[in-house]
């Protein structure tokens, strides 16, 4: 499967972005979704995942509460919603899924657990 991450831009501290990940070459629905970001001198980290049918998911503490993660397989496509936007949380932004049975909070939070990923989209916030 490709995927096709989008929706980064530059936006001023408290704002909102919708990021979108969406898959070409296979059916989207039997992979967990997940969204990494990596800030300029720092290693990738997790940010959320979600399951295969949008009832399982979880978060980084650091963006509980002010991210949304969500899939919607009609469209082969991921989303993450970001508000309340902070200038810490400019990153490049990456998607990445795996082919799953189950779903594992812990698991999936390793970005090493994933088969493919996305290009990357930048999220410049400015304070």
């Amino acid at each position: 499967v490709q995927l096709q991450a989008s929706g980064g831009g530059l936006v001023q501290a408290g704002g909102s972005l919708r990021l979108s990940c969406t898959a070409s070459g296979r059916t989207f629905s039997p992979y967990v979704v997940g969204w990494f970001r990596q800030a300029p001198g720092k290693e990738r980290e997790f940010v959320a995942a979600v399951g295969l049918r949008d009832r399982n998911m979880n978060y980084a503490e650091s963006v509980k509460g002010r991210f949304t993660i969500s899939r919607d397989n009609a469209k082969n496509t991921g989303y993450l919603q970001m508000n309340s936007l902070k200038p810490e949380d400019t990153a490049v932004y990456y998607c990445a899924a795996k082919v799953s049975t189950f779903y594992n909070p812990t698991y999936y939070s390793d970005a090493g657990r994933y088969d493919y990923w996305g290009q990357g989209t930048l999220v410049t916030v400015s304070s």
